[in-house]
């Protein structure tokens, strides 16, 4: 039986590239993203190449949405587990200009969507002894750069979780994967970025790009499926696309 894998922040970037390579791969998904209709267009391009899936819209961060995806995924079939992509960034303000409802949404994209996947979809993957749970990171949760606060935080507790269920339940396979530095809408909006911090941001996002250090989305996509059969190796640890 092909294994059930949900995966979030599957609309566009690094999610619309792993749910292709996920499906050209023999997975069948459940997907998720906030925007209903770019996550139509991914599904549709999904189910093109054959793999069996199914959308759920809204944030993962509701309890509602993240017990409607693990659902989903137990009535496909061969559930297995989750790819946590989602995220929200917000540049340029420094943390304390930040709105509130900013801050929340970004801790309710990364990270309170993070703990809301686990606690729906770790009782049924003990109960069949094993499964995955990989959680998309960044090396913005180890750094202190001005206008991305929200984020950095939001990161650094996130792969936290990660951590901490690797130990609480070594059954399920559990990993942060660091993508690299990869062209996305939020590397767009950080090189754009407008408030109190905004010339630092963007002096360095528009580094990367003008000295060439962006990948694409497909390569940090197919970085993290080559390392999927490995999920093992790295129960509790920190991957990155040059791992695979």
């Amino acid at each position: 039986m092909r294994k059930t894998l949900i995966l979030t922040g599957a609309s566009r970037g690094i999610g619309k590239a792993l749910a292709l390579e996920l499906a050209r791969t023999g997975y069948h998904l459940v997907l998720n993203a906030r925007s209903e209709e770019p996550l139509k267009a991914v599904l549709e391009e999904v189910r093109a190449l054959g793999a069996q899936a199914e959308m759920v819209a809204g944030s993962a961060g509701k309890r509602e949405v993240a017990e409607a995806l693990v659902e989903r995924a137990k009535a496909l079939g061969g559930f297995y587990g989750y790819i946590h992509n989602a995220g929200v960034l917000h540049p340029g303000p420094f943390l304390f200009e930040l709105a509130e409802g900013l801050f929340l949404e970004v801790l309710d994209a990364n990270l309170i969507a993070g703990y809301q996947l686990a606690r729906f979809a770790y009782p049924h993957l003990l109960a069949q002894g094993e499964g995955l749970a990989v959680y998309v990171g960044s090396g913005a949760a180890k750094s202190n750069l001005p206008g991305i606060g929200a984020y950095a935080v939001a990161k650094a507790a996130e792969e936290h979780l990660a951590r901490q269920l690797a130990t609480e339940a070594p059954e399920v396979a559990c990993f942060i994967y660091r993508p690299g530095v990869v062209e996305t809408e939020m590397q767009r909006a950080a090189r754009e970025a407008q408030g109190g911090a905004a010339p630092v941001l963007q002096r360095v996002f528009r580094g990367y790009k003008e000295e060439g250090r962006l990948l694409t989305p497909e390569e940090a996509a197919k970085g993290l499926v080559r390392l999927l059969p490995r999920a093992r190796s790295f129960h509790g640890k920190i991957a990155t696309w040059r791992d695979a």
